[in-house]
């Protein structure tokens, strides 16, 4: 594999610095900095940077990302958030390194050949998200998970950004800009969150 950061643009490193700079600075001016959460997050802004790149090397970050925020959620007794990041997202990680990896754009690249997706794709693609939701909705009610609703639509569109990702699909940003509109919404909806209930924050 070759240097994901060897084709970045001068643009490229500003943004992605620029993300990483505004990360640390809100972390520290919020006090009470914990080191493991700040390289969770530096680690999944980096992965997103690269992912958007298209380069290979986005989804081993992804990896270490999901089990660095399992962690993080089993320290804090987050057990819905440990449950859908262990159970869902690290899977679906470890899913999209084996294909974006098996489907580079061209022989010595790092980059990942995007794909077309099939009327048969976009049908398993409903069924497989409507079956992850009810079971993960099923054992997030079973865990008494703060704003239920929210919690569920979470799972759903984190599923689905997942999945389009791991399918090599130039659509994956839309689960994801999905996902933060629905945790925007949860944000000013009572009663107040008492934990985070994203599996993807």
């Amino acid at each position: 594999m070759n240097n994901p950061f060897a084709s970045m643009r001068a643009r490229d490193w500003a943004f992605w610095l620029g993300s990483l700079a505004v990360v640390a600075v809100s972390n520290f001016l919020g006090g009470d900095v914990d080191p493991l959460t700040l390289i969770a997050a530096l680690t999944g802004v980096t992965a997103l940077m690269l992912a958007a790149k298209g380069q290979v090397f986005a989804q081993y970050l992804m990896i270490v990302f999901c089990l660095l925020y399992g962690a993080i959620s089993c320290r804090f007794r987050y057990w819905g958030e440990m449950l859908t990041y262990l159970g869902m997202s690290l899977p679906m990680a470890v899913w999209s390194a084996v294909t974006w990896r098996r489907n580079t754009a061209h022989e010595a690249g790092s980059a990942v050949a995007i794909r077309r997706l099939t009327g048969r794709d976009l049908a398993l693609l409903v069924l497989a998200t409507a079956a992850v939701t009810a079971l993960f909705g099923w054992l997030l009610a079973a865990l008494d998970t703060p704003n239920l609703g929210f919690s569920i639509l979470s799972v759903a569109t984190s599923f689905l950004a997942a999945a389009l990702t791991m399918l090599r699909s130039s659509y994956y940003g839309l689960g994801y800009a999905a996902n933060d509109i629905v945790l925007s919404c949860c944000g000013c909806w009572p009663p107040a969150r008492t934990q985070p209930i994203s599996p993807w924050r």
